[in-house]
């Protein structure tokens, strides 16, 4: 197994796509993975889940489980698939479950 680490981050996220902003959150995660960057994962309370649009793409990580996907709705167009969670992680990383991360080539995530 990969090693996993979750940490709250303190202070705000703020998640921006297509120049629009998607929520700021207090209660955003940091999980780190071997030698991957690290992730910012953030409740999907804190998101406008009316910008993100579900759809058929799913992956497979042997550490966390399936994730799903959205797009992102910005202006007249999609940000394709930028969007993922694992609505049912493994045990191990079950403090993820609820949460979004953002590819960072096509969502901005900043922090502070």
């Amino acid at each position: 197994m990969a090693h996993i680490t979750i940490t709250p981050i303190s202070g705000p996220v703020t998640v921006i796509a297509g120049g629009m902003a998607l929520g700021e959150s207090h209660r955003a995660l940091e999980l780190k993975e071997g030698s991957y960057p690290p992730v910012t994962y953030v409740p999907r309370a804190d998101i406008d889940m009316g910008q993100l649009v579900r759809t058929e793409k799913t992956t497979t990580c042997p550490w966390k489980g399936q994730a799903n996907y959205y797009s992102v709705r910005v202006g007249d167009g999609l940000l394709e698939n930028a969007v993922w969670t694992y609505e049912h992680p493994i045990a191990d990383v079950a403090a993820i479950a609820g949460h979004l991360a953002f590819y960072p080539d096509r969502v901005t995530v900043t922090r502070g």
